[in-house]
């Protein structure tokens, strides 16, 4: 199950606003910085969170984004099943497989989805960011 840089830049700029102070704002560049991630992608990615209501965003020179919620109600299964385009991992029907009828990988692949799924709904960002002043000393300077 490999994520796409979309879902992993969701939680690492989760985890970076997540460590600031309570209101404070973190701007984008900052998080850039921080992760060596490039302005293009984390734009589209802070604007998607923004929509989906996990981050809440500031415009104008002092701007900036701030959680929306509170980590511990940010479970990371949500998460990935928002910002991940598709999580069937099997695609019997294009182009069409001869032992579909009978075949039982989709179901085997089926419920492994669900395991992993089941395993991240466990997590919240509040558990990521369980140990923040060792992530403060990498992530924010």
């Amino acid at each position: 199950m490999q994520l796409t840089k979309y879902s992993d830049y969701s939680l690492r700029v989760l985890i970076y606003v997540a460590l600031r102070r309570t209101g404070e704002l973190s701007q984008i560049d900052m998080i850039c910085e921080a992760y060596n991630i490039s302005k293009n992608h984390l734009v589209k990615v802070v604007h998607g969170l923004g929509q989906l209501g996990y981050l809440e965003t500031v415009r104008g020179k002092n701007g900036g984004v701030r959680l929306a919620l509170d980590p511990s109600d940010i479970r990371i299964g949500d998460l990935i099943r928002q910002t991940e385009a598709t999580l069937s991992s099997f695609d019997c029907e294009h182009p069409p497989c001869a032992i579909v009828r009978v075949c039982r990988l989709r179901g085997v692949f089926a419920e492994a989805m669900k395991a992993y799924l089941d395993v991240l709904d466990k997590y919240t960002l509040a558990d990521m960011v369980r140990r923040p002043g060792s992530l403060r000393d990498i992530l924010i300077s």
